[in-house]
């Protein structure tokens, strides 16, 4: 059993090390002075300076931003309503086909998607004269259509696992079905469409793929601008932008986890005062 809680110990340190000292060395030569990221020349805040003044960086993170909160938000309302039509509808005309075409995205190459939105939209310039040309529009509409199965999988797991004691109760109450939904459904539904937004969020920010296949000439989203740096060589700046995002990251876990254990504790402290 010793040997065990050991191998198991040393194979956790082992994968901790491969995932975060490569992260760990890119904060430190985030802070390089050397133009030469393998060169150490210093510590500076030169790189930083240049971020912060740099308009491409800024205005590819602002699309990002913009994409990322429009995709996550019409992702969310499809997904969350096509997991009720799963979960709740039971058996209808189409079921299987339906199915399998809202999971199609989850296990299809993003090459393959990628290229197929293109051709789709190109299709659609050419009969519609829409979209005239590929950007924001395109990548939001490309990015909404993987996402939303993402949460209507989240959604539908959540209606599996929760009862239908409440919604049933309302109707016999005389709730109208479309009533019962908005006041007691999507209330219970809240914490996992919160949790189907920000993976869409986190999708979407992190697309590369899709989003360099439908994009179009002024139309780089972050990931694409990272991409096309690092593919002309290694550059400081670029650390220097990675390592605001780890930390950004970092903050959001950090405050995320003391939110749960606050209300964790708040539950155990209303479980001991009811039962006393």
């Amino acid at each position: 059993m010793k040997k065990r809680s050991t191998f198991l110990f040393s194979a956790l340190c082992f994968g901790m090390a491969f995932l975060y000292i490569p992260m760990v060395l890119l904060v430190v030569y985030s802070f390089n002075h050397s133009r030469l990221v393998p060169v150490w020349g210093g510590f500076s805040l030169r790189w930083y300076k240049s971020l912060f003044t740099s308009e491409e960086i800024w205005n590819s993170l602002l699309l990002s931003l913009q994409i990322a909160v429009v995709n996550a938000t019409f992702a969310t309302l499809l997904g969350t309503f096509a997991g009720l039509t799963i979960a709740r509808f039971g058996r209808f005309r189409g079921r299987t086909l339906f199915t399998g075409m809202l999971s199609a995205p989850l296990v299809m190459p993003e090459v393959i998607t990628g290229l197929s939105l293109l051709l789709l939209f190109i299709t659609l310039n050419e009969l519609l004269g829409w979209p005239s040309s590929r950007g924001m529009t395109t990548i939001t509409i490309a990015h909404i259509t993987f996402s939303l199965a993402y949460v209507a999988v989240i959604v539908q797991s959540r209606l599996s696992g929760m009862a239908q004691d409440l919604e049933e109760a309302a109707q016999d109450l005389g709730g109208k079905p479309l009533r019962v939904m908005f006041d007691i459904t999507l209330p219970l539904l809240a914490p996992g469409m919160l949790a189907g937004w920000l993976l869409a969020f986190t999708l979407s920010l992190d697309d590369l793929v899709i989003a360099s296949f439908v994009s179009g000439p002024g139309a780089n989203t972050l990931p694409m601008l990272i991409y096309s740096r690092v593919r002309l060589g290694l550059r400081p700046d670029i650390n220097a932008l990675a390592t605001i995002i780890i930390f950004t990251v970092a903050v959001g876990v950090a405050l995320a986890g003391w939110l749960l254990l606050r209300q964790r504790k708040q539950r155990e402290r209303d479980m001991r005062m009811a039962s006393a």
